[in-house]
């Protein structure tokens, strides 16, 4: 059996993710795999921290007589387990990850007692407002209303 270290294309239209598998040379690109050995996601905007490589695994496959396709042998050359572009792979994978925490919620404020009379009007108080206010004022008392009412259905 022949086996090729090449890449297994997932995600969806316009939006494409690889996966980095060895596989039987006779399977098809998206066919059953032997085994996974890493990702590159072409979307991430830092070209450093798109490719993410298990080196040993890979090492394992290129020593059991395992070729990888084109593309795959410049990822392992620059990011493989003696890749070239490694210290810089990593601060670009950090940054990525730093990037993607979430700010943390802020601590909540101590609850400080509120005093309850400015929250509700005493009677006292709102007795001395209207005590201010002029009499012309003043709103018409109520009761006028519905004797006038009551005067006219006496009169039919």
């Amino acid at each position: 059996m022949s086996v090729r270290i090449r890449m297994k294309k997932l995600g969806r239209k316009h939006r494409p993710y690889y996966r980095i598998c060895a596989m039987d040379i006779r399977r098809p690109r998206d066919g059953r795999v032997l085994e996974e050995l890493g990702t590159y996601d072409p979307m991430v905007p830092d070209t450093d921290a798109r490719a993410v490589l298990n080196g040993e695994r890979i090492a394992h496959w290129l020593s059991v007589g395992a070729q990888p396709s084109d593309k795959v042998r410049v990822l392992i050359k620059k990011y493989g387990a003696e890749g070239t572009h490694l210290a810089v792979q990593q601060a670009a994978l950090d940054r990525l990850a730093q990037s993607r925490r979430r700010p943390e919620p802020p601590a909540p404020m101590p609850k400080t007692p509120e005093p309850a009379a400015p929250a509700k009007e005493t009677p006292v108080a709102a007795a001395e407002e209207t005590a201010e206010q002029p009499v012309e004022d003043s709103p018409k008392p109520a009761e006028e209303e519905p004797r006038e009412e009551a005067s006219t259905t006496d009169e039919q």
